[in-house]
């Protein structure tokens, strides 16, 4: 099997059964972000406990590739510190520029990798992590 094929075979997985999709109570962080260039649109919601993202769930309505990368970034952020979220946010956005990038903390983020042959669809990978980061800078708890 090629490596195309198997990436392709993740985010559908992500795409078809969401890991994380659904909502939270009132005392949560949350955070709503839309690509108005495509209509991707996605509502996430962390629930921090002593610093840490205890929770991350998300819901929304999008494309394949926005909507699979939020099911890996919820996935990827939990238990994080919230600069250890932050940090990973910036990560996935030096892989969508094309820099090499590995993700230990979650191998199927790197199935995204490919997306950034494509520029119109690098915003609807990156939705979720832009929630992700505004989520974290909404607490003052970003890096750098």
């Amino acid at each position: 099997m090629q490596l195309d094929d198997l990436y392709r075979r993740v985010i559908m997985d992500h795409y078809k059964n969401p890991r994380n999709r659904g909502t939270m109570d009132e005392d949560a962080v949350t955070i709503n972000l839309n690509n108005p260039t495509c209509g991707d649109r996605i509502s996430l919601q962390l629930q921090l406990d002593e610093g840490k993202v205890a929770e991350a769930k998300f819901t929304g309505e999008g494309c394949s590739i926005s909507m699979s990368s939020a099911s890996m970034m919820t996935e990827a952020v939990k238990g994080r510190t919230l600069e250890e979220a932050y940090a990973m946010a910036e990560k996935f956005s030096a892989l969508m520029k094309g820099e090499p990038v590995e993700f230990e903390e979650l191998e199927d983020i790197e199935a995204l990798s490919g997306v950034n042959k494509f520029p119109a669809r690098i915003k609807c990978a990156t939705l979720a992590w832009n929630a992700l980061r505004k989520g974290v800078e909404s607490q003052g708890k970003q890096e750098g």
